[in-house]
């Protein structure tokens, strides 16, 4: 028996009368890199698309791992719109007849990459079928300030096909906004600018994207809503209620198809027109130009297969004893869009090491008070529709029993980065306090601290706040959770307190996202070598969900989020005046100027007519959060000073108090034009995807000058933070 088993053994012995800190350690000896190794090898030797043979049997294979361990398991089997492409080409018709596309070729030193039976090519998911010949326009990041610019110019992409570059803005923006300027059909590719050569040496020799990589992905409209484009707000079960394909608000109409930077050379280098802005031109060795004349004129042609397919979520549970119907909620994905190694592999064989170390435990004689619930998600890379699917369905049942999700997906090498509900910072700060970084020895904590102090003196991070956290030798701040994984339909329609954690910053996992090249050579190599980092993030997820399963009430502060929310409306306070000055400004500013001004070769015409920004009254938000912070300075205070010596009655009555909490910050009405998404605090912004806004409601409304609607979310920020506030303070008052 080895070192670290014998350790594990002697510790396990002792499981159900331990201390804590006695089974942290049990816990500890129980995670290995090896495992996680050798999990990640079995679990990336195929395609992992939804559906696919592999994909099917990863899931088997969790399965039976969790009941070795000694949870008890069960599948949730939904069925979903899934289209997956039967026929894809990309053809260049003028100047020159050229075929482009296809599957990504394989490297020597990437044993996968050359094994790729059953891998579907590239493409995203939920484009619009269609056969479409036309000019091109290249269109910047595709986003509403580069169409801003190309009307200025005078360019139309009317039945035009843009080409766009990957970065900005969340992929699916870009063939939305597309679609609704008139084009006819979109390309995407990866300029190496970003993840290519710009970023590290190019694979095998680096982590960087190859010249052939392409990023597969979605463009399923997830900010109006995720999940299964026909059951919107209702599990995709077997007898739901659909909507037609034609009618899914979320599926787009134009064909679109991800390509290389090499097949995209053959298109840019060829545009003609008028040359790009600075800040348009991406790493490819040419002028980047508009183009959009007929000189260059691209063949694209998409036709995907639509049937229902099933998704297979595998929910594992090891039981609570006095808590059994509270639940400590813990996922990652499965799913990929090829091998998926790195994203989301990495992160599942961490969830693994974890589910193994607390069965042990449980199999050992411990048990926990709450019920820790262990989901391996399916189908989360075409729209979060796993996820999506069984929060809708259990979502009365969630709403009642779950104290927190805690979410994973892609890990790697660095440090350590946690978004969420800001209540839990201090309990993080906690826990990465006692966790060793692999790298340097210092605890992750520490480690953090400086590197946010490193970086912002070398100039390369301007995080105010979490800046003066580490110069205090404070907590890491939590940041506001966008979208972009699982977490999307627990915090933002259910109203669970949620946590997104990882580690990352290190590694070169940007060059393989979503193409072959995401393979277990490319990640031991480039992303997390041994799989250290796999083992860090087990160990602190695991003590969390340890400490939390097992807490007389949730270790909570609210001192952080009434900061945070603080933080967001001075931000949109600034906003206005900002927007006011600048409105002023260009109120002054003739027609004739610009035309002095432009480049008579290259003529810009004034910016677009817009609503001059008024004085926005924010009084009632500014109330609501000022008893927020009073609320939670009163709590924090009063737990601090008695919550180690809690009677068992103020213990039954702060949990009755705090029970939910977060579903306050839901707005009845949800969010201006996708009310599925709730949360008046964050939400996935409608122009960013996965980038979070703060404070949603209001500070979209006056980003997009709809001044009455910022009014009127204020109020119901305002009504929601009041709310939030006052069970804050019966939480307190349970403590006298």
């Amino acid at each position: 028996m080895t070192k670290r088993l014998l350790l594990a053994a002697t510790l396990l012995a002792s499981a159900a009368t331990a201390q804590p800190a006695d089974r942290e350690a049990a816990l500890d000896a129980q995670i290995s890199s090896a495992d996680q190794m050798a999990w990640l090898k079995t679990l990336t030797s195929g395609p992992n698309h939804l559906g696919s043979p592999h994909n099917q049997a990863n899931a088997a294979l969790i399965e039976k791992l969790f009941r070795e361990w000694g949870w008890q398991v069960k599948r949730a089997d939904y069925q979903v719109l899934y289209p997956t492409p039967v026929s894809t080409a990309l053809e260049l018709v003028g100047p020159v007849a050229k075929t482009l596309g296809g599957q990504e070729p394989g490297i020597p030193e990437d044993a996968t990459s050359n094994t790729l039976a059953g891998a579907l090519p590239p493409y995203v998911a939920y484009q619009g079928d269609g056969d479409v010949t036309a000019p091109v326009v290249y269109v910047n990041y595709g986003l509403p300030a580069d169409y801003e610019a190309l009307a200025r110019r005078g360019i139309s992409v009317k039945g035009k096909i843009v080409i766009a570059r990957y970065g900005g803005g969340w992929r699916g923006l870009k063939p939305k906004l597309a679609q609704e300027a008139g084009a006819i059909g979109c390309l995407i590719y990866s300029d190496p600018q970003q993840d290519g050569y710009g970023s590290a040496d190019t694979y095998p020799n680096g982590g960087g994207r190859p010249p052939a990589g392409v990023q597969r992905g979605s463009v399923v409209d997830m900010t109006t809503y995720p999940g299964d484009p026909l059951t919107p707000g209702v599990g995709a079960t077997k007898d739901a209620k659909r909507l037609t394909r034609e009618t899914a608000p979320t599926v787009l109409k134009i064909p679109t198809l991800p390509i290389s930077y090499a097949d995209a050379t053959e298109i840019l280098s060829r545009l003609k027109g008028a040359p790009v802005p600075p800040d348009w031109r991406g790493g490819l060795p040419f002028h980047y130009r508009f183009g959009g004349s007929d000189d260059v004129r691209v063949h694209l042609k998409v036709a995907s297969e639509w049937s229902l397919k099933t998704v297979s979520n595998i929910i594992a549970t090891l039981p609570g004893s006095s808590r059994k119907d509270e639940w400590v909620v813990r996922g990652n994905h499965y799913d990929g869009w090829v091998f998926g190694a790195s994203d989301p592999l990495s992160g599942e064989v961490a969830l693994l090491s974890e589910a193994k170390a607390l069965g042990a435990l449980y199999k050992a004689g411990w048990r926990p008070k709450r019920s820790i619930v262990y989901a391996s998600w399916d189908g989360e890379e075409p729209g979060l529709l796993g996820s999506t699917e069984w929060v809708e369905h259990n979502l009365a049942e969630l709403r009642q029993k779950a104290l927190i999700y805690i979410n994973g997906d892609s890990n790697g090498r660095g440090f350590l980065g946690v978004e969420g509900s800001q209540q839990y910072q201090a309990f993080v700060g906690q826990v990465a306090a006692q966790v060793r970084d692999p790298q340097t020895g210092a605890s992750v904590a520490e480690r953090w601290r400086a590197g946010v102090r490193a970086k912002a003196f070398d100039g390369l991070r301007g995080n105010a706040t979490a800046l003066a956290a580490a110069e205090a030798g404070g907590d890491q701040p939590l940041d506001a959770l966008g979208s972009g994984s699982d977490y999307t339909a627990f915090i933002h329609h259910a109203g669970v307190t949620s946590l997104n954690i990882g580690f990352g910053g290190e590694g070169e996992s940007a060059g393989s996202y979503h193409s072959i090249y995401d393979s277990y050579d490319h990640f031991v190599r480039f992303d997390d070598p041994g799989l250290a980092y796999g083992a860090t993030l087990s160990k602190v997820v695991g003590r969390m969900v340890l400490r939390l399963a097992d807490a007389d009430v949730p270790p909570v502060r609210f001192g952080p989020l009434a900061s945070a929310a603080r933080l967001y409306l001075t931000e949109i306070k600034a906003l206005i005046e900002t927007r006011r000055r600048e409105d002023q400004r260009r109120a002054g500013l003739s027609p004739e100027l610009y035309r002095l001004a432009s480049d008579p070769r290259d003529p810009i015409a004034p910016p677009l007519a817009k609503p001059e920004t008024p004085a926005i009254d924010l009084a009632v938000l500014d109330a609501a959060i000022g008893r927020l912070e009073a609320a939670a300075k009163g709590f924090d205070a009063a737990i601090g000073a008695k919550g180690a010596s809690l009677t068992p009655a103020q213990t039954a009555a702060l949990n009755a108090a705090l029970k939910g909490i977060d579903q306050t910050l839901l707005s009845p009405a949800g969010l201006p034009f996708r009310p599925w998404f709730r949360n008046i605090l964050y939400a996935p912004g409608r122009f960013t995807g996965y980038g979070a806004k703060t404070l949603p409601g209001v500070r979209e409304a006056v980003e997009e000058r709809r001044f009455g609607d910022a009014v009127r979310e204020a109020g119901i920020a305002a009504k929601a933070l009041n709310d939030y506030a006052d069970r804050i303070s019966a939480a307190a008052a349970a403590l006298q």
